[in-house]
């Protein structure tokens, strides 16, 4: 297939990437990383989460957050909205899209969060059904989609079903999200070609992470397929919780370096995004973990 003219990032480091550090992380900081990414061209900026503090502690000030933010116009601000309890707040916060999400692989399901996907599944349906009620569009994330922490590789007839389920559910997108980071272009394909015989290519995003170096090559891989829509973390934000030392989400740089050298349309300004990285990992304390991202700041220091 002829590669996509333009791709969609979704920036998932205020949320996915900031709930791995220990250190809470300020509010202001939050707000301020969120509204920094939204002026450098990003679409979509995950700001957070509606899930108990007590799993997540960093996402406490969800509600602060998305009070505190100035939105631009076209740019969403999706959250991550487990249940219905977590849906009725973000609500009231204001939020105007939200995020579901399933796994692939049984043991995660049960690990993640004590019951079979089966039935997590069901758990959304009434999250979906609020969310249409309202006019808020929701996004479906699949986790484990290549390989699982606890069972090891992952059919892609599996993956393909939750999919199509959460697609039949009223999700307008599904992210299909290699967690772990073992995928491969071959994995990758495979499973991309299962999914797109129940979902329409169209309605498919890849959220894939760095584990093993292959997040790139990866997208690659879908872009190849004719997916359109991929997750990043500025800075790589985000460790591997079942991958001891291991990177997390691909970095957001080092995908916009990509796109831009395949002549591929983001609307994002590489240089200014390379800059938000270079401060968000100073504000927090860590390494800046796109390669993209350390290149273009000592070349332009």
């Amino acid at each position: 297939m002829s590669l996509p003219q333009r791709v969609k990032i979704v920036e998932v480091g205020p949320r996915d990437g900031l709930q791995n550090e220990k250190q809470v992380v300020p509010t202001a900081i939050k707000i301020e990383l969120i509204e920094r990414l939204a002026a450098a061209g990003l679409p979509a900026v995950e700001a957070t989460s509606f899930v108990s503090p007590k799993w997540v502690p960093q996402m406490g000030d969800n509600s602060a957050v998305l009070a505190g933010l100035r939105r631009r116009p076209g740019v969403a601000y999706p959250v991550l909205t487990p249940n219905l309890k977590g849906f009725d707040a973000a609500v009231e916060a204001g939020a105007t899209e939200v995020a579901i999400f399933g796994a692939a692989s049984e043991a995660f399901s049960q690990k993640n969060i004590n019951c079979s996907i089966a039935e997590s599944l069901k758990r959304f349906e009434p999250v979906v059904s609020a969310a249409t009620a309202l006019d808020i569009k929701v996004r479906g994330y699949v986790s484990c989609v290549v390989g699982c922490p606890y069972e090891g590789a992952v059919a892609p007839g599996k993956v393909a079903e939750v999919a199509r389920i959460l697609a039949d559910m009223g999700c307008y997108e599904i992210s299909l999200g290699d967690t772990i980071g073992v995928g491969n272009p071959a994995s990758v394909s495979r499973m991309l070609e299962a999914c797109a015989g129940v979902v329409p290519v169209a309605r498919l995003a890849g959220h894939f992470h760095d584990t093993y170096g292959m997040a790139v090559a990866n997208i690659y891989a879908a872009l190849q397929f004719g997916v359109a829509v991929f997750d990043s973390s500025v800075a790589g934000l985000g460790g591997c919780p079942y991958a001891k030392g291991a990177s997390g989400n691909v970095a957001s740089e080092d995908v916009v370096y990509l796109l831009q050298g395949l002549g591929i349309e983001t609307g994002i300004d590489l240089a200014a995004l390379a800059g938000i990285g270079d401060w968000i990992s100073s504000a927090i304390g860590r390494p800046n973990g796109a390669k993209a991202g350390r290149a273009l700041c000592a070349r332009d220091s």
